[in-house]
């Protein structure tokens, strides 16, 4: 089964998008981009808003790729433009143990090592299933269109990269 040639993977942080990514490029080879490498500079600040819509937007014109972060604010534009949306649905402790074990830890996807646990993503993962989830499921049913691939377990996931070419 192959899973299309613009995808884009949603889920709350600390869910593992960025490792999932990374293992879905090793399966099928598209390019992959971390929103997070688009958004923040490596000394904490961000690019304004209207600069990342445009590096979104130009990402999105290519013809094949494998776009990470959840980013809601931009959810609807990069559904209409992919063909597969990978959503890991997982648990709030799952999520929170996330982002608690990647403290310290030198990541791909983001241009900075994290050297302490934010209270305020910790706040976000925590509001994330009764905030977020809601919008991005209706988003989902919005274009069915697409192909919607939804995890709700890591091992879940696994199986599914393990089944892949």
């Amino acid at each position: 089964m192959f899973p299309g040639r613009k995808i884009i993977i949603l889920g709350c942080p600390g869910s593992g998008k960025s490792s999932f990514a990374l293992r879905l490029r090793e399966k099928i080879g598209l390019p992959l981009f971390h929103l997070d490498n688009v958004w923040w500079k490596p000394d904490r600040t961000h690019i304004p808003r209207d600069e990342f819509d445009r590096r979104l937007e130009a990402l999105l014109t290519g013809d094949e790729w494998i776009i990470e972060g959840d980013y809601s604010r931009t959810w609807e534009f990069r559904i209409r433009a992919c063909d597969t949306v990978v959503f890991l649905d997982y648990p709030e402790e799952l999520c929170v143990r996330g982002i608690t074990e990647r403290v310290g830890q030198a990541r791909p996807d983001i241009p900075w090592t994290e050297k302490d646990l934010d209270p305020e993503l910790v706040d976000l993962v925590r509001r994330y299933r009764d905030e977020k989830r809601p919008a991005l499921l209706g988003l989902l049913e919005k274009y069915p269109d697409k192909n919607c691939i939804v995890f709700h377990s890591r091992q879940e996931a696994d199986k599914w990269l393990e089944g892949l070419l």
